[in-house]
C-alpha cells in the first residue's frame, strides 16, 4: 500500500481503464470502477475476467487465488458520487476535452477536499484540465502504457500549480502498484514515451497508407533490422486504432490526413486493433 493512498477509483472502464483498475487491485488496493451505464460495466467485467487469465499466464508469482482476490477488490458502479470518495481518482475517459471538463466539474463537487485527481490523458496537458477540477494543487497526470502488466511505466506530470507533496504521493502510489515511475519536471505533450513512440508509429503507418509496403513487411523490416520484438503496425494494434486516430486528428495537416485514412480504412470497418480482433492483423 501507498503510505497516504489506500483506496482508488478509476473513471472509465475501457481497455486501459480496466487494466489500471486490475493492476491496482492485484497489488491489494480496493478499487471502485466507474462507467456511464450497466452495459459498459458488463463489458468491463468481461475485460477483468480476461485480464485475470492473462495475469495467471503472463505475470510471475500470480496464480488463480491472487486474481480471484483482485476481482473481489473491484467494485463497479455507475454512481460518480461513490467513485469520488477514494483517496485517488484516476480519470481514463475518452480523449474529448468537453467530456473531461464535464467529468471534472461534477467530480470536483462530489469528492472530499483530500482526494487527489489524476488524468491518464495521452494528448492533453495538466494545464488544459486543471481549471475544471476545483483543486489544481491536487491534480496531475498519471499516464500508463497499454498492456500495463508488461509495459509497466507510469509517467507522472504535474502543472505549475501541482503541490510537490501530492506529486510525491502519486509517485509512491505508482511504485506501490508495481509501476516504474517516470518523473517529468515540466509539462510535455506526449510525455517521454509517446514523444519517442508516436513519430515511430506514424512513420510506419505512413508507409502503409502511402502504399509503399504491406504491414507485415514494414514490421519485419523493423524486427530484423533492429532486433525489436514488434514493429509499428503490431504496436498500433495493441495501442488501438481509436487512440491513434485521436492523437493524429489533433495534430498537423498531414497527421489529420493520416487520421482520416485510418478512420476510413479501419475504424469505420470495425478494425480497431487487438480489442476487436482485427486491425492491421487478424487475431483469434
Amino acid at each position: 500500500m501507498s503510505p497516504t493512498i489506500s483506496s482508488v477509483s478509476v473513471l472509465g472502464a475501457g481497455v486501459l481503464g480496466s487494466q489500471i483498475a486490475f493492476q491496482a487491485a492485484i497489488k491489494g488496493f480496493p478499487v471502485t470502477v466507474y462507467d456511464i451505464d450497466d452495459d459498459a460495466l458488463t463489458t468491463a467485467r468481461s475485460r477483468f475476467d480476461k485480464l485475470a487469465a492473462t495475469y495467471v499466464k503472463s505475470v510471475a508469482g500470480v496464480d488463480a487465488d491472487a486474481t480471484k482476490a483482485a476481482l473481489d477488490r473491484l467494485t463497479p458502479t455507475t454512481d460518480l458520487a461513490a467513485a469520488a470518495q477514494s483517496d485517488l481518482v484516476i480519470e481514463a475517459v475518452p480523449e474529448i476535452l468537453d467530456l473531461k471538463r464535464e467529468t471534472y466539474e461534477k467530480l470536483g463537487k462530489l469528492a472530499p477536499t483530500k482526494t487527489i485527481f489524476a488524468s491518464n490523458s495521452s494528448t492533453l496537458l495538466p494545464s488544459d484540465l486543471k481549471g475544471f477540477t476545483g483543486r489544481p494543487d491536487r491534480f496531475l497526470h498519471l499516464h500508463f502504457a497499454n498492456m500495463i502488466w508488461l509495459h509497466n511505466t507510469a509517467e507522472v506530470m504535474g502543472s505549475p500549480d501541482t503541490d510537490p507533496k501530492v506529486y510525491a504521493e502519486v509517485v509512491e502510489f505508482a511504485k506501490a502498484i508495481g509501476m516504474v515511475p517516470i518523473e517529468l519536471h515540466k509539462e510535455k505533450a506526449g510525455y517521454v514515451l509517446n514523444s519517442l513512440l508516436v513519430p515511430f508509429l506514424r512513420a510506419g503507418m505512413e508507409l502503409v497508407a502511402g502504399g509503399y509496403a504491406d504491414p507485415g513487411d514494414v514490421d519485419e523490416t523493423w524486427r530484423v533490422g533492429t532486433g525489436a520484438p514488434a514493429g509499428p503496425c503490431q504496436i498500433w494494434d495493441v495501442v488501438g486504432m481509436r487512440t491513434g486516430y485521436n492523437i493524429m486528428a489533433a495534430g498537423t495537416d498531414e497527421e489529420k490526413q493520416l487520421a482520416a485514412w485510418l478512420k476510413k480504412n479501419y475504424i469505420d470497418k470495425g478494425k480497431l486493433g487487438l480489442e476487436s480482433g482485427e486491425g492491421f492483423y487478424k487475431y483469434t
